[in-house]
């Protein structure tokens, strides 16, 4: 069986050729061909090897994604929706070539509905756009899945979180509805913006998450919040990782109100002191923001500090200024780049699980002793508010024994995972890199999956080679 599916149905190199024709008919200089801009948007930031398209298509409506979407179809040729390209399991690659649809000159911000809390965007707007726009409304955009560079769409289709997910909740629980074009060229509108529906299926969930497979998201309405009166940020080290994650288990029992509850094991410390210039004790950390007004804020501070104390915590340091928690926040989401920084000539593999908050701490421990054994040199790095942890192992790309183990690890650490609980990936996606875990993972309901794949997009011609294989 063919990873990529419908592999023999697809166009041949020639019928490729006439597609592109086609495309610059209809798309004139919108269609980029050349090699360099090809690349730029095939997998780069994780071990998968990069496989091209065969052009560039530049879309600026939701019309332009219909027409790319009903020539593609028509020529057997596939599409890959293309966001920013962070792509961690080799989600943009092109395993059956075709055209990368790129949505990042959707930019327009359409409408912000301030009294009911909530926005229409186009697919390519990115999360820092987006909250520089409404900086002076006293509203945000709170998921943040570690740069402000990433696109909405983009974050959808992943079904992205980040590290304010303990608080505000996922892309799941903050797009609202969506505007897809569907493998037959078809354009849906998923909802309308009311906060609750009983009204038919879920579409809006159902294509949040599908990694362009089933349709291609254009317009997205999001939810909103108001910017808390308070924000206090804070950082606590730990004798153990196994202290940092009770006193993290605790919290969320306790229902403290934290935005952010950052896991940073010493080796990660370590990269980032060197990267951002930081002199952290290098030793397990949490890294803490709470929000809310100041007198609850402050208690939050307080009470926290006291439970992570009780776990073994040496220190806790509250910043002292504004510019004090924006450089910790920014080390915080630099720290891929650190560890490329801290070892130079070296490679991420970046693989990520979650589990129910109840097994965080023996699933870290699990992995720290996993990782210490086979002699693997691998961070830690977590939002363990909702169990979701990274590890970032640092291999040799020339040097094939270290890749195969970084693979063996990051199998075990997704059946690991499962195994109590949880899952193969709480936000990357599975792209192509963690296809076979899903299959463990959801058992029979991966033929579920496939008929929604199979009636949805029977040509087989929207991101083939991902989540599932057909």
């Amino acid at each position: 069986m063919s990873a990529i599916g419908h592999q023999k149905d697809y166009a041949t190199p020639d019928q490729r050729a006439d597609a592109i024709e086609a495309l610059k008919q209809r798309f004139g200089p919108h269609v980029e061909t050349g090699t360099g801009i090809r690349r730029q948007h095939a997998n780069t930031l994780t071990w998968i090897a990069s496989e091209p398209p065969d052009a560039v298509v530049f879309a600026t409506s939701t019309e332009d994604v219909r027409d790319a979407v009903v020539l593609a179809g028509r020529h057997h040729v596939p599409i890959i929706p293309f966001g920013a390209g962070t792509s961690l399991e080799g989600h943009v690659n092109a395993p059956a070539g075709g055209i990368s649809l790129d949505l990042s000159r959707m930019d327009r911000i359409l409408s912000v509905y301030d009294q009911d809390l909530d926005c229409v965007v186009e697919a390519g707007v990115t999360r820092g756009q987006l909250n520089r726009h409404l900086r002076d409304t006293g509203l945000f955009f709170p998921v943040d899945p570690g740069t402000e560079e990433a696109t909405l769409g983009g974050m959808a289709a992943t079904r992205a979180s980040g590290t304010c997910a303990v608080r505000y909740g996922t892309m799941r629980e903050n797009v609202l509805n969506l505007t897809a074009v569907m493998a037959d060229g078809s354009i849906i509108k998923t909802a309308q913006r009311a906060r609750k529906s009983s009204a038919g299926y879920d579409l809006t969930h159902l294509l949040v998450g599908s990694e362009g497979t089933l349709g291609v998201i254009t317009e997205l309405t999001l939810r909103l919040y108001g910017q808390p009166e308070s924000i206090r940020a804070a950082v606590a080290p730990f004798a153990t990782l196994d202290g940092a994650c009770n006193a993290t288990m605790e919290a969320i029992q306790l229902g403290l109100g934290l935005a952010r509850i950052e896991l940073l094991d010493a080796l990660q410390i370590r990269a980032i002191n060197l990267h951002a210039k930081l002199e952290l004790a290098e030793t397990p950390t949490l890294f803490l923001e709470f929000h809310g007004t100041e007198a609850a804020t402050r208690e939050q501070v307080a009470v926290f500090e006291d439970l992570a104390r009780s776990h073994g915590a040496t220190s806790f340091e509250v910043a002292s200024s504004e510019e004090d928690r924006r450089r910790l926040w920014k080390a915080r989401h630099e720290a891929l780049w650190a560890c490329r920084e801290a070892w130079p000539g070296r490679v991420s593999f970046v693989t990520d699980v979650c589990v129910p908050i109840s097994r965080l701490a023996e699933c870290v421990a699990e992995t720290e002793a996993d990782i210490a054994e086979n002699g693997l040199t691998a961070p830690i790095v977590g939002h363990v508010g909702d169990g979701n942890f990274h590890v970032l192992v640092m291999f040799d790309a020339d040097n094939s024994s270290e890749l195969k183990a970084a693979k063996s690890f990051a199998n075990r650490l997704a059946h690991r995972a499962i195994a109590m609980g949880g899952t193969c990936t709480g936000e990357h996606g599975v792209g192509q890199g963690k296809m076979d875990v899903l299959e463990a993972e959801h058992g029979a309901a991966i033929a579920t999956m496939r008929t929604l794949k199979q009636a949805l997009d029977p040509l087989g011609i929207l991101n083939p080679g991902k989540i599932v294989r057909l």
